[in-house]
């Protein structure tokens, strides 16, 4: 269980997942708010089985690196000093890391809900640094297409867990509520209205580095949802200039698309998109 220290003086935990064979490109996966890496090992599998090297981290406050931090659970999902910009500049200094290791790789960043929100941000400040992005359970981050808040509504009632937004799988919920290292508390109590203010903007104008993007969302995700996916590709392609932009919309799927019911067809589809623009190595 390799770890980094930050700038603050953090230990950031992560994991290496060699790939199966030769490896085809790096794949650096972004949680998101309130969880870690270790709900990911069937998309890390998966990855892995198709000759992609993971990289994946538990954010600073999250999951392992939160234990070590705080000490206590009660405090995980709380970033520490230096908030969310101290937290992307972990991830980067990770992505340095990675290029130490593996010079003659390409980077894929794949970031799912607040990860892919870390993403968005990193990718507008280190545009060169990377040859692929792939966002899930994303956003436009903007008032209006991004919800912070509020999102176990449409399935609110008497009998609610309060995790139904997480899967259309209730047992997802159910493991999600059971895990010792994810928390359930909004960003807003988690972050603070200053730190969640900084989650928002938008795709940087003339980004000067055409990266291939996938954008995967599940129709009755209440994070942000197809319409602001769409506006998002929209903004990457206007904005940004990249021309290679796909967009999947998977239905009867909510917010966690790699742990709903048709994950191994989520999976399938990241590893075909994958498999066209990093080809094996000979």
């Amino acid at each position: 269980m390799p770890e980094f220290t930050d700038a603050h003086g953090i230990a950031i935990v992560y994991d290496v997942h060699p790939a199966a064979a030769r490896p085809r490109a790096v794949i650096q996966l972004l949680h998101g708010v309130g969880e870690h890496v270790g709900r990911y090992r069937a998309l890390i599998d998966s990855l892995v089985a198709a000759d992609y090297t993971v990289y994946a981290a538990d954010f600073r406050g999250h999951g392992r690196t939160g234990m070590k931090q705080h000490g206590t659970a009660d405090k995980l999902g709380h970033l520490g000093p230096g908030g969310l910009g101290a937290t992307l500049a972990g991830i980067w200094q990770l992505t340095g890391i990675i290029r130490q290791e593996h010079p003659d790789l390409p980077i894929v960043v794949l970031g799912h809900s607040g990860g892919s929100f870390l993403a968005q941000k990193l990718i507008n400040q280190h545009p060169e640094g990377y040859a692929g992005l792939i966002l899930s359970g994303s956003a436009l981050r903007m008032p209006g297409y991004l919800r912070t808040g509020g999102h176990n509504k449409p399935w609110a009632g008497e009998s609610a867990t309060g995790t139904e937004w997480l899967a259309a799988d209730p047992e997802v919920g159910v493991a999600f509520a059971a895990d010792p290292l994810t928390t359930g508390e909004a960003p807003l109590k988690l972050f603070g209205p200053i730190e969640v203010a900084k989650i928002y903007g938008l795709p940087r104008r003339n980004l000067g580095h055409d990266i291939p993007l996938l954008l995967l969302v599940g129709r009755d995700d209440r994070v942000g949802g197809p319409r602001s996916v769409h506006k998002l590709a929209e903004a990457y392609r206007t904005r940004s200039g990249l021309t290679d932009i796909t967009t999947l919309v998977y239905p009867d799927a909510r917010h966690e698309i790699f742990n709903e019911l048709n994950q191994a067809d989520v999976r399938a589809d990241v590893i075909a998109w994958l498999g066209v623009r990093f080809p094996a190595r000979d």
